[in-house]
């Protein structure tokens, strides 16, 4: 990466950059990589027991960097979906009045219509009642740069809270990024300059993807703040994010942003889980927060009911949700985000990357 390592150690937020200390240490690295050791996999309750609830809704410690966040956060391509931007709005300070504070954004949403809508949601002191979360798509620093100056502008907003690389799906993704003039150059020098806070990364299509983006971070003395990916009741049979990549993050304390609970709603089509269980089961596991679409009051009834709901699965309770679905998730047939191209945006508009 074209930035010095004296240069990462300057950042003094609570960032992903790991502390000299802490790079010298024998204690990061080797658990970074590892896989198999038998206490990486945390007891599932012992995060959902370690959570709070105030009203309606329970929060959760974002990883390392202390931040209470919502079990529960708002997907950000869903509120792009409405037909007016009134009804979008009322929507999301509908949500963040009943508790939501966790909310999910990307630069290229609706091109650009969710960030606007959202940035007009959180005037009139609605910013200040969140974790802000938005993702860019520049893989070189200018791409990068512009996009998170687009980004704070549209959502009205002179800081963000999580700024995350988006849909990191190629394996040669990492190497960008972190390369002399690549997006993690715009993303520190952001950082450093009090635009953003915490930084993560996302994606969708391969575990191994993840992992080779922690290997390359791990190379360049850098610890992501927080990681999004798919987590649910078929990624537990399949390309398992859960299996592969989940240990690592908890192993580093690194914040857990599940995605996809109801694969876009084709987990829903195998007839083998409902909405609830889906956003359940995903609870159960030791995520920060469960991002799920809501365009929809139904639908942000539907979450509450989740979080109403919610107790910690004992492991008889969730043996008996993965035999339910374990013949419906074998070959990925409802996780078309890892075996189609059908959900890769950056696939069909290659000039997001810069």
């Amino acid at each position: 990466m074209g930035i010095s390592r004296r240069e990462l150690l300057k950042v003094t937020s609570a960032s992903g950059l790991v502390a000299a200390g802490l790079a010298a240490s024998e204690g990061f690295f080797k658990p970074l990589l590892a896989q198999d050791e038998p206490n990486q996999v945390l007891a599932q309750s012992e995060v959902a027991q370690a959570q709070t609830r105030s009203g309606e809704m329970s929060y959760r410690t974002l990883g390392r960097t202390g931040e209470r966040v919502s079990a529960i956060g708002l997907g950000g391509h869903h509120i792009g979906r409405l037909r007016e931007e009134q009804d979008s709005i009322k929507l999301i300070r509908s949500a963040i009045d009943r508790g939501i504070n966790f909310m999910d954004n990307s630069w290229d949403y609706h091109n650009g219509r969710s960030h606007r809508w959202m940035g007009a949601a959180l005037k009139d002191g609605y910013r200040q009642k969140v974790f802000l979360m938005t993702k860019i798509d520049g893989r070189t620093k200018g791409a990068a740069m512009m996009q998170i100056d687009e980004s704070l502008k549209a959502l009205q907003t002179d800081r963000i809270d999580l700024m995350q690389h988006h849909e990191i799906i190629r394996m040669e993704d990492p190497d960008r990024i972190f390369a002399p003039g690549g997006a993690m150059e715009a993303v520190v020098e952001a950082q450093k300059a009090g635009k953003i806070r915490y930084i993560g990364f996302t994606g969708h299509k391969d575990p191994l993807v993840h992992l080779r983006v922690m290997e390359i971070a791990a190379q360049n003395n850098f610890r992501f703040d927080a990681v999004q990916m798919p987590l649910n009741v078929m990624d537990a049979h399949f390309r398992s994010f859960e299996q592969q990549v989940l240990p690592m993050l908890l192993k580093n304390q690194i914040g857990v942003l599940g995605m996809k609970s109801m694969g876009d709603s084709y987990v829903l089509r195998s007839n083998t889980v409902s909405a609830i269980e889906c956003l359940h089961y995903a609870m159960n596991l030791p995520t920060s927060v469960v991002i799920t679409g809501i365009d929809s009051m139904q639908l942000l009834d539907q979450a509450f009911e989740a979080a109403r709901t919610f107790k910690p699965m004992d492991e008889a309770q969730v043996a008996a949700m993965m035999n339910r679905t374990r013949a419906a998730a074998a070959k990925g047939q409802y996780e078309l985000y890892k075996t189609t191209n059908q959900f890769d945006s950056t696939a069909m508009n290659p000039s997001w990357l810069g």
